[in-house]
């Protein structure tokens, strides 16, 4: 079996360390590992496959020619750093927002629009995590009844912050107040920080408009957005609503969902069946419930997704992209 070489650039981040345990996970077939931090981790070591691994400091003079790079490091390095690796001859696959609305860099979630990986440039950008788990069951919906609309309410963990997200909420229920944050998390519910381009929208809100559009390669396509922060340590949950452009029964849709690659339906609420976020931890799948009729509009459904923001809705669907491009012998 060939081997790849791999880089991880935010290395000792969250999303970072949940790269390495996935990719151990896996068994991916790595010939080579390099871990990339800024300059505040240097003197860190990494344990990967029994072996200890120092951090390098990411910088110019450390690029260096990978078959991949993981990036979780941000937007702002994402978009000095990520050409440099391209240019390399790297395939990046970055977890920023930086690239994703780019024309010319594939937005992917492998078990939906894989055959975007084949016009790659060296970049492909990863979805936002709230993205990533609602198109599993989007997707064969639209290709079979077609989506006139869809609105949807996340209620995400505040692990999506990153580990700030995390210390904040257990500084917070040791009842100790820190004035540098702006809002409490602790037995609370906040919202994202508000949209450059729509002030009254979050960021959050507006790249799930977006990058539904882009993904499923429906530019038209209705999308609204509700986005809300919980003090949930693991797992984003989302209520979403469509408006079908055909008519269907329940029986089809969960039938259909039941086919879709790493979803698990769960749907037999009478009987206090359904998917939490509590579930996700430690899984990649993403799991659906709560399927209904809406009793307003006989061409709407309801339905309850939920999956693990750090794993499906990030690392894992990185790692997954790597491996569907060893399938597609892109590399």
């Amino acid at each position: 079996m060939k081997k790849y070489s791999v880089a991880i650039v935010g290395a000792t981040g969250l999303v970072g360390r949940t790269f390495i345990k996935v990719l151990q996970e896996q068994n991916f077939p790595i010939s080579e590992i390099q871990f990339y931090a800024s300059s505040q981790s240097i003197g860190t070591e990494i344990e990967f496959n029994s072996q200890m691994h120092k951090v390098v400091e990411l910088k110019p003079e450390t690029v260096k020619k990978f078959d991949f790079a993981l990036f979780s490091a941000g937007g702002t390095i994402s978009k000095i750093y990520a050409p440099l690796f391209a240019e390399n001859g790297t395939i990046v696959i970055d977890n920023s927002s930086a690239w994703r609305m780019d024309e010319k860099v594939p937005l992917v979630v492998p078990e939906v629009n894989s055959e975007d990986l084949l016009w790659h440039k060296g970049i492909i950008a990863n979805p936002n995590c709230s993205t990533i788990q609602m198109m599993l069951p989007l997707k064969p919906i639209s290709d079979t009844f077609g989506l006139e609309q869809v609105i949807v309410s996340t209620y995400q963990s505040i692990s999506g912050a990153g580990n700030k997200g995390l210390v904040q909420l257990d500084f917070e229920s040791q009842n100790l107040v820190d004035y540098s944050f702006t809002k409490q998390i602790y037995s609370n519910a906040i919202f994202h920080p508000s949209d450059e381009n729509y002030p009254m929208w979050s960021n959050e809100e507006i790249k799930m408009v977006n990058e539904t559009r882009k993904i499923l390669h429906l530019p038209e396509l209705k999308v609204s957005v509700t986005c809300v922060r919980l003090p949930i340590r693991i797992g984003h949950s989302e209520a979403v609503y469509l408006i079908l452009k055909k008519p269907f029964k329940i029986s089809e849709i969960r039938e259909l969902l039941g086919k879709q690659n790493n979803l698990i339906v769960e749907d037999n609420f009478p009987d206090g069946v359904y998917p939490t976020a509590a579930q996700t931890k430690d899984r990649d799948e993403v799991f659906v419930g709560r399927l209904r009729r809406d009793l307003a509009n006989p061409n709407s459904i309801w339905m309850w997704v939920v999956a693990n923001n750090i794993r499906k809705g990030a690392a894992t669907n990185a790692v997954q992209i790597a491996q569907k491009m060893i399938e597609m012998k892109l590399v």
